[in-house]
């Protein structure tokens, strides 16, 4: 055999053995690609995607759409020869596998996670809706979880009302841990409490709750360190005037809250936000209406861009990222709040995009 034919025929069978290698050799690395867009305004498995009822709403158009990623499981593990690939590939990302689980995140915990991120997403949604229009949300402060085999176990459940601890009225959640924490471990602490369903059978009656009862639970040491603690996770609860229902299955996190109120907005107001265009977009939403940043900025402009996106509802935080890389056609729009993003869509819907807050690459 000629010795340039054997090098080569070494060279491809080195080369066929170290893919061979890379198919079996598993690497700590997950991907990102883009996933589905969804129009706010219009429906998703044959139903609307926001449903109002007792309350005018006004026909819509335009795409108002909400972006995702899709993202490889926590249980798969990408080969060398995948993570290669991604690496090469435009329109996906690798990243280390700790990113998208930290700390042995397993599927099922992310799942779980992501679906209450998604479901707080929603209430924010509603209330920063609403609250640009001037219409007034009750909110009210509840135990939302308790730790198992805690002092609160039992004593406290999820949906119990917080009216005061230690005889100091709570307004906002982070009230409950700042009181609760100035106590050491092992003191009593008093919480007055209205029960899940006495809170549940006045708000069904349209009045507020008026009995309340005294617990007292025993507070103990925190894992971290020496912080009192009492085992609960406190949150807002809010009761809207009507309803506003969100339906979209196999969603999760909180990144679509500015796009569900936007969507809001526009189902309750004459005429249309969009003029009829293609606005897309992303960013997390509170109940003030402050934007928030999100993960997988670059592949949701794929996304949209592919979907037919021209113009891009981007949070400020993830402006230079963004602009990094922007899909040709794409229109990146900065936004703080949710005024900021009115402000500009009636700009795009009247055609006057100089002056349009954009994003820069630093």
């Amino acid at each position: 055999m000629p010795r340039r034919t054997a090098t080569m025929l070494a060279s491809t069978l080195v080369l066929i053995a170290l893919l061979c290698a890379g198919v079996f050799f598993p690497v700590p690395y997950s991907e990102m690609s883009p996933g589905p867009t969804v129009n706010t305004l219009g429906e998703a498995d044959g139903e609307p995607v926001l449903q109002i009822s007792g309350h005018k709403t006004y026909p819509t158009s335009g795409h108002l759409n909400m972006t995702t990623v899709r993202v490889t499981g926590a249980d798969y593990r990408m080969n060398l020869v995948e993570a290669v690939y991604g690496w090469l590939a435009h329109d996906s990302v690798v990243v280390p596998h700790d990113t998208l689980y930290p700390n042995g995140k397993t599927e099922e915990q992310s799942t779980q996670e992501n679906a209450e991120e998604f479901s707080q997403s929603q209430e924010s949604a509603k209330v920063a809706a609403l609250g640009q229009l001037g219409i007034p949300v009750t909110s009210r402060v509840v135990v939302s979880s308790v730790q198992k085999n805690s002092p609160a176990e039992g004593t406290l459940h999820a949906g119990d009302l917080i009216k005061a601890v230690d005889g100091t009225p709570v307004k906002e959640p982070q009230d409950v841990a700042k009181l609760v924490t100035k106590h050491k471990p092992k003191d009593a602490v008093v919480f007055t409490i209205v029960p899940a369903k006495d809170a549940a059978a006045a708000e069904k009656a349209g009045r507020e709750p008026t009995t309340t009862q005294q617990v007292t639970i025993t507070t103990k040491k925190s894992d971290e360190g020496d912080r009192a603690i009492v085992g609960i996770q406190a949150g807002t609860d809010h009761t809207f005037p009507f309803t506003v229902d969100i339906k979209l299955a196999d969603v999760g996190g909180p990144s679509a809250g500015l796009m569900f109120s936007l969507g809001i907005v526009d189902k309750l107001t004459p005429g249309d936000l969009t003029g009829g265009k293609f606005v897309a977009g992303t960013g997390t939403i509170d109940d003030a209406g402050k934007v928030g940043p999100i993960g997988g900025i670059e592949m949701k402009l794929v996304g949209a861009r592919n979907a037919g996106a021209r113009y891009f509802l981007t949070p400020a935080d993830n402006c230079a990222a963004a602009a990094s890389d922007t899909p040709d056609g794409l229109t990146l729009i900065k936004v703080n709040t949710i005024k900021d993003a009115m402000t500009s869509l009636e700009k795009v819907r009247k055609g006057v995009t100089t002056g349009l807050p954009g994003c820069s690459p630093s």
